[in-house]
């Protein structure tokens, strides 16, 4: 019995700890009704009155407080004191579990260019955004990307489910985590194993000089590299020599046919993001492949913002973050055209 009660205590927990992200990222007060779906958005099935139960003791904890008459709540700072200090088993393999999460909530339709897809969101501040978007040119110029389809809002104005901060304007770019979910959707196992970053030379990808493993980092790899000024996507972009990032997976060998063919639709609806495709068993840029796999390289999309954030240009990213409809986002260059 008492076992049982040490991990009824932990589930409670771990839930509250979901509840306290999804009230810090919504800047207006969130009802039981709408946390139960965005848990459930995250794998996470709650109904709406344990939802009450679990935002109950919250208050009385202080981590919540109930705004108006109804039931919504706002996160307080004890609450965003509580998410920095969640338990650190709690966020070890974080990042997979995200990965996992976004291939399953993709259901894009590929022939009729609709549904939902994963996005990467990044935050500019607002009197630099124009200058931002000048910079990522060379990276969208020269294909370092996974897709040129982006989305752009303002201040208040929500990106998928993220809301952005006052005077920033937000920016999304497709995550490669799309070609995970086009190929979850047609039974296709792909194994994510880590971003990291690729060294390229003249103009080709040579190995990687730096990785993070999926299962082991709390945060996107991708995040932290940007933010140790750890790549020169604009100069690999120029000079065809420089350090990008990248994500490495591996597909079973016998899906590599139907694979090639799904990568050829995704690139046909405007979607890329393939930077190499290895051969059975054989190691590809330095990392070595099961027999029976095939080794597999994605841009990261991240890469303009890097880029972009190499010219001093501050930026604030959230990686595999959140999924969008394909139909609201724009190409990067009509973008840049009205702004």
């Amino acid at each position: 019995m008492p076992i049982k009660q040490i991990f009824n205590v932990e589930d409670i927990e771990k839930k509250i700890i979901l509840i306290l992200r999804i009230l810090h990222e919504s800047r207006e007060p969130v009802g039981a009704r709408l946390i139960s779906r965005r848990m459930q958005d995250r794998g996470v099935t709650l109904s709406e009155r344990a939802v009450r139960y679990h935002l109950k003791l919250m208050d009385d904890r202080g981590l919540t407080r109930l705004i108006g008459q109804h039931d919504g709540r706002a996160i307080t700072e004890l609450g965003i004191e509580e998410i920095g200090n969640a338990r650190v088993h709690d966020k070890i393999g974080l990042a997979i579990s995200r990965i996992e999460i976004l291939a399953f909530r993709t259901a894009l339709d590929l022939d009729k260019r609709q549904g939902l897809l994963p996005v990467n969101v990044s935050f500019f501040p607002r009197r630099s955004f124009k200058k931002a978007l000048e910079s990522m040119k060379p990276a969208f110029g020269k294909g370092i990307h996974v897709s040129e389809l982006i989305a752009c809002a303002d201040e208040g104005e929500r990106l998928g489910e993220l809301t952005v901060p006052a005077g920033y304007t937000g920016f999304a770019t497709v995550c490669s985590i799309v070609v995970n979910g086009i190929l979850l959707k047609s039974g296709i196992p792909m194994d994510s194993k880590f971003g990291g970053i690729l060294q390229v030379k003249d103009g080709k990808p040579l190995r990687f000089a730096e990785l993070i493993h999926y299962s082991g980092s709390s945060l996107d790899p991708s995040e932290v590299f940007i933010r140790g000024r750890m790549t020169s996507v604009r100069q690999a972009a120029e000079k065809g020599e420089g350090k990008i990032l990248a994500n490495f997976r591996e597909i079973p060998v016998p899906a590599l046919k139907l694979v090639k063919e799904l990568i050829a639709s995704l690139q046909n609806a405007g979607i890329g993001g393939v930077l190499s495709i290895g051969e059975r068993g054989e190691p590809i840029c330095q990392i070595p492949v099961d027999m029976n796999r095939v080794g597999m390289i994605l841009y990261g999309g991240l890469n303009p913002v890097a880029c972009a954030h190499e010219t001093g240009i501050e930026v604030e990213n959230r990686a595999m973050s959140t999924v969008m409809e394909y139909q609201k986002l724009q190409n990067f260059w009509e973008l840049c055209k009205s702004k």
